[in-house]
């Protein structure tokens, strides 16, 4: 456990605090686009609710993608109503923070939504809307944690880290860490993905009716720190065995992905080193494929 937490407090926040910047040679094959271009769904990108990832921002890279592939990507701003929704297909919230929470990562964390704002989504999703949730460790995970309730998810506002440290987090097929599913196969065997590589998130239970994409094995544990980036012998520990970092599932007439974990959907450069974090890392080559999976999902390609 000590080599964790040193682990965890010494290495970790360097990839945090870093100065980060949009990676923008990022650029890969999209082989079969699965719409011409601005020809696809409308994907509403969340930017009203403190965001740490926007469209111009560290999710540029994110918007970018989906925009070679037809979607028509927007920033949303404000508070979630009703009728704004309506004009959307897919709603992306990654790493929502509440206001009083932007400069204080400790205890405790409030919601970044408010109960009316939770009841217009749920009730969107259900009508045929589709959600792709992305909240990564503490304090990001407890600011999202009432929103993903609403659709069964329990998240845990933590950190799941190695309990051998070994850098970013490794899923793959061989090992049943990356299940195959509707998602991870794609459309053809072009687009199956093999391995996908996080950066740090957390760790979350799903319902019995959501499908596993990304389970942790008995090699993670998940810290539960009062303070982010802050640990110590004291600092409880979870065993995350089982629990997902990744899955999805339908919600009345809509569907639902969620992730605990966003860096993995970034291509970002980070501190003086410029050091490749996210879908441009060398190990993370099929990240981007996850993410036009998961959209095909959203949108209807993959049934």
């Amino acid at each position: 456990m000590k080599n964790i937490l040193l682990f965890a407090f010494f290495l970790l926040p360097a990839w945090l605090f870093s100065q980060q910047i949009a990676d923008t040679s990022y650029n890969p094959v999209i082989q079969n686009p699965a719409y011409g271009i601005g020809l696809g769904p409308v994907v509403f990108i969340d930017e009203g609710h403190h965001n740490f990832h926007t469209m111009d921002g560290r999710y540029q890279a994110f918007a970018k993608l989906l925009e070679r592939d037809g979607y028509m990507v927007k920033g949303y701003r404000g508070s979630f109503e009703k009728k704004r929704l309506k004009e959307g297909e897919i709603l992306v919230i990654s790493n929502a923070l509440n206001e009083i929470n932007m400069e204080h990562w400790y205890l405790p964390i409030l919601s970044a939504f408010a109960e009316p704002e939770i009841k217009i989504v749920k009730r969107w999703v259900k009508h045929g809307g589709s959600l792709f949730l992305i909240a990564d460790h503490m304090p990001m995970a407890g600011a999202a944690k009432d929103l993903a309730a609403g659709f069964g998810f329990t998240f845990s506002n933590g950190f799941a880290v190695q309990k051998e440290p070994g850098g970013p987090d490794s899923f793959n097929i061989e090992e049943g860490t990356l299940k195959e599913n509707l998602i991870t196969k794609g459309r053809d065997s072009t687009e199956s993905v093999r391995q996908i590589v996080s950066f740090t998130g957390q760790a979350f239970e799903i319902p019995d009716d959501a499908t596993p994409i990304l389970v942790f094995n008995e090699n993670y544990v998940n810290l539960m720190p009062d303070t982010a980036w802050v640990f110590n012998d004291q600092t409880p520990s979870i065993d995350a065995t089982g629990w997902s970092q990744g899955a999805y599932k339908a919600f009345g007439k809509g569907k639902v992905v969620v992730f605990g974990e966003a860096a993995m959907f970034t291509a970002q450069l980070a501190g003086p080193a410029q050091y490749k974090a996210g879908m441009n890392n060398e190990i993370a080559k099929e990240n981007y494929r996850l993410l036009l999976n998961i959209m095909h999902w959203l949108s209807g390609l993959l049934n």
